[in-house]
């Protein structure tokens, strides 16, 4: 309540009388505050404006926090900061992400599987393939090869950049040592420049990749993916990268959380990262459950073009078969892709090849053929689906296989439909 006032009052011409009067009802009266005459005119209207519309601006929301949450991963935002320190001088303004100091995360992708589909799996292992071999050692047959041929083909003059300067030796030696430590800050000057070198590949191997930090590989493989072409990125991630995610995932039974952001980097090459990592991997038949799945949990996450995944199930699918090929398979699959049908066709060749097949098979491959069917069980044709469902009689599952065949039965064929068009 305001303080009370006195207000004025006149009743004709005599004396004023003075009467006691609060705020509030001066104000409801109007006598002590007037309406301003003036009007405020708006110089935009409103039939001017205008708005974006609810599903256009979710579609903003939405794209805009997925590019946020890409930088965050690629910043390191995500994990938890402490204090960096910066290891290797470098010049200029150019800014590089920083991971924290602890290098102990992981990522570690759950494989659930039963004992007798493990020895079932083992029937389909390639038990002929060469001794595991050290990332020092594939490096260096791959680099003797090329110089050989190098020496075979190119002049003397050309010859001459297969010898370094010891002077560039030292140098990278001692990049070298610095990738062993790092942690995180700026990658040394002499490092950025190597995907531009003729000669890349042998004074990477002067750097010691095998001794490289997990933090320090991430790195390489975003400058690498960056900076080369898709043959040469190729050989980088077959030769460097892969053979450093296997040892990883067999040495700790799980994947540091470097190392898997530097396989999701290495998928922005696709048909590098198919012929260097995904289908080496199918082809060595020594790939493990566990490699495949944390493999496939890129493939299954990531945005892949039609065109390279096509390719991929084109080029498994005629493969020998291991129990990766299935995971792959059915990742792949999964995603739903409008696939040509010389691709369907190839596919369905690969489950009919195990008609006289007389090994168990596991239920990876079960559930590779379940998935297949009820994603183009439309797409193939009557000859096809008679001899899948011969096929289901030959390697029946008790769960898995009436799913199948009722997704056959309760199906069109695509040669029907073309029978009904051209009637």
């Amino acid at each position: 309540m305001g303080k009370s006032k006195k207000g004025k009052t006149r009743k004709g011409a005599g004396d004023p009388v003075y009467q006691t009067t609060s705020l509030s009802e001066q104000i409801l009266e109007n006598k002590s505050v007037r309406e301003s005459q003036r009007n405020k005119i708006r110089k935009r209207q409103d039939d001017d404006e205008t708005y974006v519309d609810e599903k256009l601006s979710r579609k903003i929301l939405d794209q805009a926090r997925q590019q946020q949450e890409e930088l965050e991963v690629d910043c390191g935002i995500t994990t938890s900061r402490k204090k960096t320190t910066s290891l290797g001088q470098s010049t200029g303004s150019d800014e590089e992400e920083e991971f924290n100091e602890d290098d102990d995360e992981y990522y570690e992708e759950v494989v659930e599987i039963d004992e007798d589909d493990e020895k079932a799996l083992e029937n389909f292992m390639n038990k002929s393939a060469p001794a595991t071999r050290t990332l020092a050692d594939i490096i260096m047959e791959k680099l003797t090869e090329k110089k050989t041929e190098v020496a075979s083909q190119m002049s003397d003059m050309t010859a001459g950049v297969i010898d370094l300067d010891p002077r560039v030796i030292e140098v990278y030696k001692g990049v070298g040592q610095i990738l062993s430590r790092y942690r995180s800050g700026k990658l040394p000057k002499a490092f950025k420049i190597v995907p531009s070198l003729q000669s890349w590949e042998q004074v990477l191997y002067l750097t010691e990749p095998e001794r490289w930090t997990a933090a320090a590989m991430y790195q390489a493989t975003r400058i690498f993916s960056s900076n080369l072409n898709a043959k040469m990125a190729q050989r980088f991630f077959n030769l460097v990268l892969l053979p450093r995610v296997r040892d990883d995932i067999a040495e700790y039974k799980r994947l540091n959380f470097h190392l898997y952001m530097a396989l999701k980097k290495s998928l922005f090459k696709p048909a590098a990262f198919f012929k260097g990592i995904l289908l080496p991997l199918c082809e060595c038949g020594t790939c493990t459950l566990r490699e495949a799945t944390v493999v496939g949990s890129i493939v299954s996450k990531c945005s892949i073009p039609v065109l390279h995944s096509s390719a991929a199930l084109l080029k498994i699918s005629e493969m020998d078969y291991t129990g990766a090929n299935s995971i792959f398979l059915k990742l792949l699959l999964d995603k739903k892709y409008a696939l040509p049908y010389r691709v369907i066709d190839a596919v369905v060749y690969h489950f009919l090849r195990f008609v006289n097949d007389k090994r168990v098979l596991p239920v990876l491959w079960h559930q590779s053929l379940l998935t297949f069917v009820q994603r183009y069980k439309e797409d193939i044709s009557s000859e096809q689906k008679e001899a899948l469902m011969e096929l289901l009689r030959a390697h029946p599952h008790e769960t898995i296989t009436p799913e199948v065949r009722r997704e056959l039965m309760h199906s069109k064929c695509r040669d029907a439909e073309d029978m009904v068009t051209e009637a």
